[in-house]
């Protein structure tokens, strides 16, 4: 603008003219360079803005986002205010997919922190009891299955929707989660055998809740995507999804033909053999499968031959797609006696746990002969996903089979035992299974069930389908000083169907009982659907408002293994029977 203004007062000097046209050439450009320059200030100026404006409105639309998702979670406050501290997060999130995978890489840092507490718990607690020291080690086991679960719903986001059916998408990723909510409550549960373990419970319970609500936000969060992706799909097709087809196998995709043919044959020949008394390739079933490949894709069949085997097996969460193949649940026999009143925790106390994924067994006796005055003893603890049992029996007294967490089936098996002795977190169906109630200690009333789901949007419960429901014979001529119900809720949002049942007079009238007063009454879910025998009349059932009769098949249709279990994707790779329907 001076060099205008100079222009604009120049004069003649010294004798030197400057000619008018040269004059006006030289203002022309003057007065051009300085509305280039204008220009360029207001377009400067106006991207600024314009992009102040855009990072404003994705900003605006990130926050109206993770509201949004948050509003569907039992705990909406920390769901935002977790995401929204973390520096960038929020500016990333475009779809509920985005919310999700944020929340789960959050709540992947925290599992990590409460891992390492562990261990620094373990190295510098002087003085841990017996039972402190397993339940820590319980904790460590459980935290890191933690790890890999939320590892492998973080893969599976990043497939979802087109990697396989809708359906199957939102039962692994409802499975997956689940299961981690389960993880926490087992760590802490470790601690609650005896006063002196509870000031260690009490160091642990802060980080292990913080991850057991962000796993609960990550799950109704998933439920809510996949519902309404669901809905969308069907509304789109016109049409109702497709019912399961009961008479339909689909085999997994992970599964060889080989092993297709191997699993529908009715011998299957065994990698190694068990014999007790050397003529196999081991004595003891543990050191089989100490042998077994780790991660194997392929089927690993360990006969073990008639016997009474006597050990503690653990099928860790390396040990996949293995198969306990018996000579018969008379005859084969894997037998310890592990259990609470002598200082194990009960996820300890299991003679054989089962965690690697696709575990199957066939024709063996699992037991615990710890015996009622021990309290909880574990015949049979599963937390193996889509694994399955035929004609298996789980003998102990109270707390007999642990269907711990993942997809269970079993068929054909026989369970017995006095109170709580079909428990834990899992979707576990038992279908044409023998389930008898044992004499217990004096005083005491067996339950058949306590189911522990904790949260409303697990994908959780215990099913009892076509199966039978009585007493041993040291109970039958007793049966009247000892009450039998079907279940009691060990955990707040408690669930077990029990359907197309013959159930004996053992059961008590009123059926299902209170755990403490009216702690989850009001929130628990038990069904009942077209049952049987003697013990089955519902005129005299509780009167809780989770307590329901079922009449209507399309209800009822949800708890059978199809729906349930997401059973026609993986049962018929088991080789064992099953129904998927009603």
């Amino acid at each position: 603008m001076t060099e205008v203004k100079e222009l604009l007062s120049e004069k003649w000097h010294s004798g030197n003219h400057i000619s008018v046209a040269k004059r006006n050439k030289k203002l022309f450009l003057a007065l051009f360079a300085t509305l280039l320059l204008a220009a360029a200030i207001v377009g400067i100026v106006a991207g600024v803005n314009s992009r102040k404006d855009s990072d404003d409105g994705v900003h605006s639309a990130s926050h109206a986002l993770l509201k949004s998702s948050c509003s569907s979670t039992l705990y909406p406050d920390l769901c935002f205010s977790s995401l929204a501290s973390v520096p960038g997060a929020t500016a990333k999130l475009s779809s509920k997919r985005d919310v999700i995978e944020a929340s789960l890489n959050l709540t992947k840092e925290a599992v990590q922190h409460n891992y390492l507490a562990v261990k620094k718990l373990i190295k510098t607690r002087k003085n841990l009891t017996k039972r402190e020291k397993t339940a820590l080690n319980d904790c460590l086991e459980n935290i890191d299955e933690t790890l890999d679960e939320i590892k492998k719903a973080l893969e599976e986001l990043q497939e979802y929707p087109n990697k396989k059916s809708l359906s199957l998408h939102a039962d692994d990723l409802k499975t997956l989660i689940s299961s981690a909510i389960t993880n926490q409550e087992t760590c802490l549960d470790g601690f609650s055998h005896d006063e002196a373990d509870k000031k260690v419970r009490k160091v642990l319970l802060a980080g292990e809740i913080h991850v057991e609500r962000l796993c609960s936000n990550a799950l109704a969060m998933i439920k809510n995507m996949t519902d309404t992706d669901i809905a969308n799909e069907s509304k789109t097709a016109n049409r109702k999804l497709k019912e399961v087809d009961a008479d339909e196998i689909k085999w997994p995709e992970w599964m060889s033909a080989a092993d297709r043919r191997l699993l529908q044959s009715s011998s299957v020949t065994p990698n190694v053999v068990v014999a007790a008394d050397g003529s196999g390739d081991y004595k003891t079933v543990s050191a089989a499968v100490a042998a077994a490949p780790d991660d194997s894709n392929t089927r690993y069949v360990i006969r073990i031959k008639a016997g009474v085997y006597r050990e503690n097996v653990d099928v860790t969460k390396k040990k996949k797609n293995i198969m306990f193949l018996g000579d018969g649940r008379k005859t084969t026999i894997i037998t310890a006696s592990r259990n609470v009143v002598d200082g194990s925790t009960t996820f300890n106390s299991a003679t054989v746990a089962a965690v690697g994924e696709r575990f199957l067994a066939r024709d063996i006796t699992f037991e615990n002969t710890a015996g009622p005055s021990k309290h909880q003893a574990v015949a049979l603890r599963v937390g193996a996903d889509l694994s399955a049992f035929y004609r298996c029996d789980m003998l102990a007294y109270q707390d007999t089979l642990y269907v711990h967490s993942n997809r269970q089936f079993y068929v054909g098996c026989l369970v017995a035992g006095t109170v709580d002795f079909i428990f834990g977190n899992a979707a576990a169906v038992l279908q044409d299974c023998d389930i008898h109630a044992r004499r217990p200690n004096s005083g005491q009333k067996n339950m058949v069930t306590a189911q522990g789901r904790t949260d409303p949007n697990q994908n959780t419960g215990i099913v009892i389908q076509k199966s039978r429901i009585g007493a041993t014979s040291d109970l039958l001529p007793v049966q009247s000083s000892f009450p039998t119900y079907l279940g009691r809720p060990w955990k707040e949002y408690s669930r077990t169907v029990i359907m197309q049942t013959a159930i004996s007079d053992v059961i008590h009238p009123a059926g299902w009982h209170e755990w403490s007063g009216t702690f989850a009454l009001a929130t628990l879910f038990y069904g009942e659907y077209q049952n049987t025998g003697a013990g089955a009349g519902t005129a005299n059932r509780v009167t809780w408002e989770g307590f329901k009769v079922i009449t209507s098949a399309t209800e009822a249709q949800a708890y059978t293994p199809g729906s349930f279990l997401a059973g026609s994707s993986w049962l018929g790779s088991t080789g064992f029977p099953f129904s998927l329907g009603l």
